[in-house]
């Protein structure tokens, strides 16, 4: 078993668990997710890294907090957990909403962030495709992803009752942001993976946009590859992510 730990960070008690030894890395999961559904990935980084991963307001084991959940105050939630587990910096490596979040990360705190894998990820709303936006504005919690509703009720100290709320919260966020200009990527300096599938979620052309906006950056679109990329092909996306954070720490 892992080590894991509640920690209070900036308000929020937050559940963060640990694997291996080594530089540290912060795994960044996706929305409505929890730290324990990346397992491929996670065992392979922590065989050269010490990797935390936290689980973020609203979902798994921390609890919801009053108000709106936004990627701007997750963000900041990230740096609090830093703090609290005294990392000065570290490699992010973040899915989906945790890639967005990684982004906002090495915009406010550069110094922060040694190395940047954004997985999956989008710098504005817009750059979702219309099937999958389509698809959240008539989402309803009681018919959401069954997997994901039932970590939720399994896990969150709010109760099964709270999905609706959280859900609802999401929903919002995920349709509304974020709501960066790809001009705002260029002040980026940290050394970046852009990763996602041809197929996913987020549109090729944005995350074509996003990597020609970070200077020092590199792509890598997977063939066959949905917003579960990780899942498919978890041999072939790790070596990717392994490769360019061996390279980069050169």
């Amino acid at each position: 078993m892992s080590p894991e730990r509640t920690i209070a960070a900036g308000g929020v008690r937050t559940y963060v668990a640990e694997h291996g030894d080594g530089e540290p890395l912060l795994l960044l999961h996706g929305g409505f997710e929890t730290a324990d559904m990346l397992p491929f990935l996670t065992e392979h980084l922590a065989r050269q890294r010490h990797v935390f991963s936290p689980e973020r307001r609203g979902h798994g084991r921390t609890p919801d907090v009053t108000g709106p959940i936004t990627y701007q105050l997750m963000a900041r939630d990230t740096l609090a957990v830093m703090d609290a587990l005294h990392i000065e910096a570290a490699d992010i490596v973040g899915y989906s909403d945790g890639a967005n979040i990684g982004l906002l990360l090495a915009l406010a705190a550069p110094e922060r962030v040694r190395r940047l894998v954004l997985i999956s990820g989008n710098f504005h709303a817009n750059g979702m495709t219309e099937a999958f936006r389509r698809g959240m504005r008539t989402a309803r919690a009681d018919s959401f992803e069954p997997s994901f509703a039932e970590a939720y009720r399994t896990l969150s100290p709010d109760g099964p009752d709270h999905w609706p709320e959280v859900f609802a919260k999401l929903q919002r966020m995920m349709l509304e942001e974020p709501t960066l200009r790809a001009s705002d990527l260029e002040a980026i300096e940290t050394p970046t993976l852009v990763l996602a599938g041809d197929s996913d979620y987020v549109t090729v052309t944005h995350t074509v946009e996003m990597f020609e906006a970070i200077p020092n950056a590199r792509l890598c679109i997977v063939p066959g590859g949905s917003h579960g990329l990780l899942t498919e092909q978890p041999a072939l996306t790790t070596r990717v992510i392994l490769d360019f954070l061996a390279e980069a720490e050169r």
